[in-house]
């Protein structure tokens, strides 16, 4: 059974703002398109068929949840909402739509249970063995996490995800309280974050545990930026700070954060974000090489990578509906080389080309499509396409692609510079200085077709004129 472990924090309310989830002061990732329609599994038929078979698999899996205080253990598990998926096993999310939803502000998480098929039953109880083997390698729980179903769950996550990153659960700091932190200048900022996660906690929690996360979630937050001074908070950080604290608790999530900050994600907190903005990029020289068609498509809608960087920032935890996706996600991200959030999202593009190319190829359109994921992702084949880009097309391949899109990009924008220039010297469609017209006429405004044109019919005139001469004269002469 996955359960969250919550350690007491200080247990009161953040001063001013903490209970408050308004979103009228919400700063977001970037100017998002507003989204029109949210892509929705529409199961009534299907459901209503097998209502009496999902209420008997459900009471055999629902377990009782006692009420717990802010100090005690509480499943994860929320009420099923259906049987297992007609859709061939797929993990999918049900939501229920809303058109108005932008797509920088979180989802409801759905915390839906899957019962554990033979393979995970397999795969869970060899990680059980290798953890009562204290001669278990890092490389061996790397295997694990990258492998198909990753860690299977919460139990054996909060066990096994420090270990991936070395963090010895046993030798942690107390976490500080929230009232000798709340003076950092970001401390506002991240308050507001904090208030906006609301959407990620498991439902049905009480009040005061929902308080008392809130609380643990901006303590962590803070601990780590105080720290590491020169680590500058962005926002969605707080989505991947609040993912740790649900899965290892407040004091071991200090720590594995505190390393991935430094490693991980510390492109992600400069002072700027041309770091990250120039990560991004290797998404279209991937899929440059695995699909020049579908490059050049998205090239031409000028739809850059602004819709993935929600994705980047918060390794897909603030983009994905499904908790079951997102920690299966952070798996596979905690074994890995710290790219491969972007070769994942260049596998999400790959695969969706056939919508792409069904879309207009324009910004708008593309942007809206793109920034949107789908809820039936199939992320198993999608961390084994990107583990295969990353193999075929390693990072020190791409960065040499990068580097040769930017010089490109600047040759073109001086280009673009200089012809600007040059109209707002001499003209719209006016010849620069060499030409013949502009130095016997400076002031006459006149194209390079018409100036063509005009010649030409001059030169035709004169042709005619000496041809006919003869004939003009003698009926001249007649008159």
């Amino acid at each position: 059974m996955e359960r969250f472990e919550l350690v007491n924090g200080s247990g009161g309310a953040i001063e001013n703002q903490s209970l408050t989830s308004s979103l009228e002061e919400d700063r977001s990732f970037e100017e998002y398109c507003d989204e029109s329609s949210n892509r929705v599994v529409d199961l009534k038929d299907w459901t209503s068929s097998k209502k009496k078979s999902s209420e008997n698999h459900s009471d055999n899996q629902r377990k009782s949840v006692p009420e717990a205080s802010p100090e005690a253990v509480v499943t994860d598990k929320a009420p099923p909402i259906g049987s297992s998926s007609p859709t061939g096993g797929k993990n999918i999310a049900f939501v229920q739509p809303n058109n108005h939803r932008r797509s920088d502000e979180p989802t409801e998480l759905s915390f839906e249970k899957f019962p554990e098929n033979h393979e995970e039953k397999l795969k869970r109880i060899k990680i059980e063995n290798a953890l009562d083997d204290a001669g278990t390698t890092q490389e061996e729980w790397r295997k694990f996490a990258k492998s198909e179903y990753g860690l299977i769950n919460d139990d054996l996550r909060r066990k096994v995800w420090p270990l991936l990153v070395g963090v010895d659960p046993n030798q942690v700091d107390p976490a500080p309280s929230l009232e000798e932190l709340n003076s950092h200048p970001e401390y506002n900022q991240v308050v507001l974050d904090v208030n906006r996660s609301l959407k990620r906690f498991p439902p049905g929690i009480p009040y005061e545990q929902r308080v008392a996360l809130q609380d643990q979630l901006t303590v962590l937050i803070l601990r780590v930026i105080i720290k590491y001074p020169h680590l500058k908070y962005y926002q969605g950080y707080h989505d991947v700070a609040i993912t740790f604290l649900l899965v290892v608790g407040e004091e071991v999530a200090f720590h594995v954060m505190e390393i991935l900050s430094t490693n991980h994600l510390v492109e992600c907190m400069q002072e700027t974000m041309e770091p990250t903005q120039r990560r991004l990029m290797f998404i279209y020289p991937l899929v440059r090489r695995e699909s020049a068609n579908l490059c050049s498509y998205l090239e031409r809608s000028t739809v850059g990578t602004l819709f993935a960087l929600p994705w980047y920032l918060t390794w897909f935890g603030h983009s994905l509906n499904s908790y079951r996706s997102v920690v299966r996600l952070y798996d596979y991200f905690l074994a890995s080389d710290f790219l491969l959030p972007i070769y994942v999202t260049s596998a999400i593009v790959l695969y969706r080309q056939t919508e792409i190319f069904q879309e207009d190829c324009d910004m708008a359109s593309l942007h809206c499509l793109l920034s949107q994921l789908p809820e039936d992702l199939p992320f198993e084949y999608l961390l084994k396409k990107a583990e295969e880009l990353y193999r075929k097309y390693p990072p020190k391949m791409i960065e040499k692609d990068v580097t040769n899109m930017i010089a490109k990009e600047k040759q073109q924008r001086l280009k673009e510079e200089r012809e600007r220039e040059r109209r707002k010297t001499y003209g719209v469609g006016k010849p620069g200085p060499a030409s013949f017209i502009n130095r016997l006429w400076p002031y006459l405004h006149i194209s390079r077709r018409s100036f063509y044109f005009t010649t030409a019919f001059s030169i035709l005139v004169g042709v005619c004129a000496y041809y006919y001469r003869d004939q003009l004269m003698s009926l001249s002469a007649v008159r």
